[in-house]
């Protein structure tokens, strides 16, 4: 399989997880999405958004969608499960997943931050100040739902690595490194430091990857 991927898109990192906690192989292809590179028509034929990641697995499918591309990966290597099959625990996971990548990550992305400065003028004040509005709305909605679940173990669901984590660490290692103050979030910060200690979450960390550059 080939990846294609930016070191610092949280979407293109749970896949990187994904990947990593089922053993599977792949090839990495990195894409500078501040460069732009994703606008390239030979990549906008595979991700018609223009952006990452984007899976082309052994047959040549292509899938340009985190969460998809997550579902399809539990389809070829269903250990670790990450959409657990009962439905309770598989609508709790779903909702948690869906909270992040529908309602924190759209609004804070590269392409809207670049629109809001180069667009709409609008100043790194304020800009920082709207990437940690979101960022507070979307966690602390996230803190409540694993609050109100109570699951006990050190993953957001209890013992078992599931899609929430998957999708929690890299919105987390966003918000950290726009320095917000996740203070208020205790459950989902002791889950991130949990996943942090795995080496599945760590060799897909950003600074792990062939294309990342320091800040």
């Amino acid at each position: 399989m080939i990846l294609y991927s930016f070191f610092n898109s949280s979407t293109a990192y749970r896949v990187r997880i994904a990947l990593a906690l089922k053993g599977l192989q792949f090839e990495l292809r990195p894409v500078n999405i501040r460069r732009g590179e994703q606008y390239a028509p030979e990549h906008r034929a595979m991700s018609p958004v223009g952006g990452v990641p984007v899976l082309v697995d052994d047959a040549g499918n292509v899938l340009s969608q985190s969460l998809a591309i997550l579902g399809y990966l539990d389809s070829l290597a269903p250990e670790p499960l990450l959409f657990p099959t009962e439905p309770l625990a598989r609508a709790r996971v779903q909702e948690f997943v869906q909270l992040i990548a529908c309602d924190i990550h759209p609004v804070n992305n590269l392409r809207v931050l670049k629109y809001l400065k180069d667009t709409l003028a609008v100043d790194e004040v304020a800009k920082h100040a709207w990437y940690a509005h979101w960022v507070a709305e979307g966690l602390g909605a996230a803190e409540v739902l694993l609050q109100r679940a109570g699951a006990a173990g050190p993953f957001a669901f209890g013992t078992t690595v599931s899609a929430a984590d998957v999708c929690l660490v890299p919105q987390v290692a966003n918000a950290l490194r726009m320095q917000c103050d996740l203070s208020a979030y205790p459950r989902l910060m002791a889950v991130h430091a949990h996943c942090q200690s795995l080496p599945a979450f760590r060799d897909a960390a950003p600074e792990r990857q062939p294309d990342y550059t320091a800040p």
